[in-house]
């Protein structure tokens, strides 16, 4: 079963993994796998936010008609 994407928690996760690296916590081996999840968390907003964007420029399409 594939989890629903919840916007506000990942955004919430980069919050929580960008604050543990400005107070120095992760060591070097954790770095790297902290930095991944971030880059991923982000590709994933950036992908919900486009589809936002177009289901919201159908919608108003259709209002139009």
């Amino acid at each position: 079963m594939t989890e629903k994407f919840d916007y506000k928690k990942a955004v919430e996760e980069i919050d929580g993994i960008l604050a543990r690296i400005e107070r120095g916590e992760p060591d070097i081996d954790e770095l790297s796998s902290m930095v991944k999840r971030a880059a991923a968390l982000v590709k994933a907003c950036r992908k919900k936010l486009r589809e936002t964007e177009e289901d919201l420029e159908k919608t108003l399409d259709d209002l139009d008609e």
